[in-house]
């Protein structure tokens, strides 16, 4: 296999989606305490989430609970409640380069500005014959890590190995 060129980084967020997103609020805003950050709707992505912070800095990650702008279109992002996991990753053209050169699949749209502002791609939950690697029913975003998260993970990475 040949060498990886890019580096997973850490959690970026993890999206949660319900029925209501002022149910999932109730528990993630009032009651643990997480900031409420932001607000993002997408007709055409059938959301209308709440980011959610916990964390500061470069380590931060996202907590979005997410609704469907309407229940019965499609993506149904209320239809699983842990609807995906996102990933800082260093370079996500390489990583998308690669991983589609390795028969991962990825879900239509390619990369794109995501609802943080950041490039995102999503890793697709099923394989297909084309590509024989899927995410094993779980929707992985993969999102470009910005300069200073990168760095970040780098003084943290050469801290631990002793350097």
């Amino acid at each position: 296999m040949a060498q990886r060129p890019f580096k997973v980084l850490g959690v970026q967020q993890i999206a949660i989606g319900g029925p209501s997103k002022e149910k999932l609020r109730t528990l993630w805003v009032d009651k643990l305490g997480l900031e409420l950050t932001g607000n993002f709707v997408s007709e055409r992505e059938n959301v209308n989430e709440d980011i959610c912070a916990m964390g500061r800095g470069p380590f931060k990650v996202e907590v979005d609970l997410m609704q469907p702008v309407d229940p019965n279109k499609k993506p149904a992002v209320h239809g699983t409640p842990l609807n995906h996991v996102g990933l800082w990753i260093d370079d996500l053209p390489r990583a998308v380069e690669w991983l589609s050169a390795q028969g991962v699949r990825f879900a239509p749209g390619g990369i794109r500005k995501g609802a943080a502002g950041h490039d995102i791609t999503f890793l697709h939950p099923k394989s297909n014959d084309e590509f024989p690697i899927g995410a094993e029913g779980v929707l992985i975003e993969l999102v470009q890590a910005p300069p200073e998260v990168i760095a970040a993970f780098s003084r943290v990475s050469a801290t631990i190995d002793g350097q």
